[in-house]
């Protein structure tokens, strides 16, 4: 909070983050703050950060650090949209420093500067935008073998399911699966979870609107990865038609991991 700090002090602030991922809140941003995003993994190839602002950011705008320069990355009127995510490539991979600057305020109303932040490995096949990064994952086409197999080991989640309902959104250029789902093998977090009064299972799965999701009848392997809270769409393969791939792996001792 800024409102711990010495009034006449001119410090900055610093707070180092050592996840890959996380969210920072800053109550009552007075001054300024630096974050260095500095991730206590010996291997980490993080070569993309991406900053998703709360629906209710104020009170200050982030930048960041450039060779000695700031570089504005999210202004206070991007927070008035929550579904804006900026990305920028890390020039230094182990250590990333954002800035943050209070707004000039007349008052000591309460104004909270908070985001989410991800550290990602696009391994070169992602440009610095968060869409295209997503677009990676949801590559608007079927997964090969190899791809499918990889997917079950190291998606996010994977789940046995049929889709309810799409919905397609043309100003965020995005579309949600709404799944019901059978059974769930993996999730890292709680986005499929049991509905209170049916009992049944459920969760929603992000996609690009230019994929051209449709309702398709039958289970699915839906298997994706999550990006502040939210699943996006890998590999989606028919169950029967998954299976099948498996089996043939597992006969050859192909198969990277036991499903």
């Amino acid at each position: 909070s800024g409102l711990s700090w010495e009034p006449r002090s001119r410090a900055v602030e610093q707070v180092r983050l050592r996840c890959t991922e996380g969210s920072l809140e800053w109550m009552y941003p007075a001054r300024a703050l630096r974050v260095v995003l500095e991730p206590n993994v010996a291997s980490a190839r993080h070569t993309t950060v991406c900053i998703k602002p709360a629906s209710d950011f104020q009170g200050a705008s982030v930048y960041v650090e450039r060779a000695g320069q700031l570089r504005l990355l999210l202004s206070e009127a991007d927070g008035a949209r929550p579904r804006h995510v900026s990305c920028f490539s890390a020039h230094r991979p182990r250590r990333v420093a954002l800035f943050l600057q209070a707004s000039p305020q007349r008052d000591i109303s309460r104004r909270t500067a908070a985001f989410q932040y991800e550290l990602l490995s696009n391994r070169g096949a992602a440009g610095p935008d968060f869409k295209k990064m997503a677009l990676a994952e949801a590559m608007c086409r079927p997964c090969d073998n190899v791809e499918l197999l990889m997917a079950i080991c190291s998606s996010d989640f994977v789940v046995k399911g049929s889709i309810r309902s799409v919905s397609h959104d043309s100003d965020s250029r995005m579309s949600q699966v709404d799944v019901s789902v059978q059974r769930v093998y993996r999730q890292k977090n709680r986005i499929f979870q049991q509905e209170e009064g049916s009992g049944e299972w459920r969760g929603p799965i992000r996609t690009l609107l230019q994929c051209k999701v449709k309702k398709g009848g039958g289970d699915f392997l839906f298997t994706g990865n999550e990006h502040f809270g939210e699943a996006w769409l890998g590999c989606a393969p028919r169950f029967k038609d998954f299976l099948l791939v498996y089996q043939a792996a597992r006969e050859r001792g192909a198969n990277p991991c036991e499903f």
